[in-house]
């Protein structure tokens, strides 16, 4: 069991690896980190004043080069065959969560809970280690990246069509 349960956790870990960093070949500009204030766990304000884009941010969760978020959660994205059971379904996190309590834990997890293994996305690189030097300098997302997803994912206010978790299955072909 101790073994399975460890196979588990390093199938993570890699698979986060992966998700975060998997097209190496293409170089992030450096970014600069967009100040923003914590209130009450959340960012009240949008990164930038930035408005975000539901379409975009749908494009952006299912994108396995930028936030690649269907490795880890379910969400409705039928098109998509695997939907990972890792981290919470966001079937309802519209209902769940306001934009400024998205927003927070989209830029940093880490600041909700410190054991998250979610990554950072608009994470200052300051606070990274051993990150690749192709990688110095920049977020995993854009400011107006994660505004993106923050805005679709507060499109997400209905329960699944199976009353499940998971996604309806595809019909055999």
């Amino acid at each position: 069991m101790l073994f399975k349960k460890n196979s588990i956790h390093l199938f993570i870990i890699i698979t986060l690896l992966i998700s975060c960093f998997h097209n190496a070949s293409a170089s992030p500009e450096t970014i600069d980190i967009i100040d923003y204030v914590i209130e009450n766990k959340s960012i009240i304000a949008p990164l930038g004043g930035l408005t975000g884009a539901p379409g975009s941010g749908r494009a952006l969760v299912r994108n396995q080069n930028k936030g690649n978020c269907l490795s880890c959660h379910q969400l409705p994205i039928p098109e998509d065959d695997f939907h990972g059971n890792i981290g919470p379904s966001l079937y309802t996190v519209g209902l769940r969560f306001n934009a400024a309590q998205l927003r927070i834990r989209m830029a940093d997890m880490k600041l909700i809970n410190p054991l998250t293994i979610m990554p950072g996305y608009y994470r200052s690189p300051d606070s990274i280690n051993r990150i690749a030097p192709q990688y110095e300098g920049s977020t995993i997302l854009s400011a107006q990246e994660i505004e993106d997803i923050v805005s679709y994912l507060m499109t997400l206010k209905k329960e699944s069509s199976t009353n499940s978790q998971r996604p309806p299955a595809k019909p055999e072909a």
